[in-house]
């Protein structure tokens, strides 16, 4: 951190007067949910994304990563809040500025800002909405604004769909923003009602693993997931009073799939019927302390994400059957919108080295390259360091 704060005074000539942390997010269970109207359980994780930020007096803004040296130096004016490809990373914390802008919020000047993360980019760990509530958390403090946590996730979201072009929902946002030390959060994504879990692990830890396989193909494949639910929710509401498939009990929907045209569409709706449904069971496991019970939804889940909605592709499969076959390994799936970065395991502590050794080795030989592995602690959301 010390290093940052020189580069930060090597780049930008004065010393920064502001220090920000903002975690990233793994999905415990709940995947392609939370546009759906239903249940998610995130967690915010101790990897995240950091920033100094010292205030102009100007109407610059200017914009370092270290994530991201080559690109340098990125500038625009607070009057130049449009989306620009060549400005890259940085579309994300510009299109928060333009959201709070829009909103109302009062942003009189420009500032210099460094940002590092430690997230793997494109691991699914939620990278984007880590720099969207990290500029969030900063505008609040420089400008000393008046706006709740889920007021900010709210506008990243709204950045995420109408600025960047991808139409995800509010649970990335929301888990950074809201997270809490040792706890997970039961989200309804229809009506932002939420509550803490704690999340009891006493002789187990959260690993992530990492496919390093980067998420090319995360975005297009999911707006056409989005799109194919929305056409199969559009096909019940010819009978059914609903708003979203997270309404749906699993007898209802067997009842009118009928409904559904498709046999595709009928196993996206249904994935996101019974993910639903598995979530709500899997928070009430965790709560009476049944782990056992917790880890088979999570792989009914990964079962679910491969076979009905179709996002997970061979690196996630390969590192969830591998993981499956180890001693000591309580539940495994795939996190985040798939098709490459992250499972999320929950495994005995006295078996994680052979776990990672065992997985890592196996899926190496499978694949071709290695995947990589980290212990997650449970975190805070979004908060000003200094």
């Amino acid at each position: 951190m010390e290093q940052l704060k020189q580069k930060f005074q090597q780049l930008f000539g004065s010393e920064p007067t502001g220090y920000y942390f903002a975690p990233g997010r793994v999905n415990l269970i709940g995947e392609h949910t939370d546009y759906n109207g239903g249940n998610v359980f995130p967690c915010a994780i101790d990897k995240g994304t950091y920033a100094w930020v010292r205030v102009r007096d100007d109407q610059q803004l200017r914009m370092y990563s270290e994530n991201f040296s080559e690109l340098g130096i990125i500038s625009f004016q607070l009057n130049e809040l449009t989306y620009d490809k060549a400005h890259d990373w940085a579309n994300y914390p510009k299109g928060v500025i333009k959201m709070f802008v829009e909103a109302g919020y009062a942003i009189p000047t420009g500032f210099d800002i460094l940002f590092w993360g430690n997230i793997p980019n494109g691991a699914g760990l939620s990278s984007s909405a880590s720099i969207e509530m990290l500029t969030g958390i900063v505008l609040k403090d420089l400008f000393k604004l008046s706006i709740d946590p889920i007021a900010m996730a709210l506008l990243g979201k709204k950045t995420e769909n109408l600025f960047i072009g991808v139409n995800s929902g509010i649970m990335d946002q929301f888990a950074v923003a809201m997270g809490k030390a040792g706890h997970a959060i039961l989200l309804d994504c229809n009506t932002l009602h939420y509550e803490y879990a704690p999340v009891a692990l006493p002789d187990e830890v959260i690993v992530i693993a990492n496919t390093n396989k980067r998420r090319g193909l995360a975005d297009s494949k999911y707006n056409e997931r989005r799109a194919e639910c929305e056409e199969a929710l559009a096909e019940l509401q010819t009978v059914l009073p609903i708003k979203a498939l997270g309404e749906l009990s699993i007898d209802t929907f067997e009842a009118h799939k009928h409904l559904i045209k498709s046999e595709v569409r009928q196993r996206r709706a249904k994935h996101a019927v019974y993910e639903n449904q598995r979530t709500l069971k899997a928070q009430k496991a965790l709560s009476e302390g049944n782990l056992t019970e917790f880890g088979k939804l999570m792989n009914q889940s990964h079962i679910s994400l491969r076979d009905d909605y179709e996002v997970t592709g061979k690196e996630l499969d390969t590192l969830a059957a591998l993981a499956w076959e180890q001693e000591g390994v309580i539940g495994a799936r795939m996190t985040g919108a798939g098709f490459g970065g992250c499972t999320v395991n929950i495994v005995k502590k006295n078996k994680v080295d052979d776990f990672i050794k065992n997985v890592g080795a196996a899926y190496q030989k499978e694949i071709g390259y290695a995947a990589d592995f980290y212990i997650a602690n449970i975190s805070d959301g979004a908060k000003v360091l200094i």
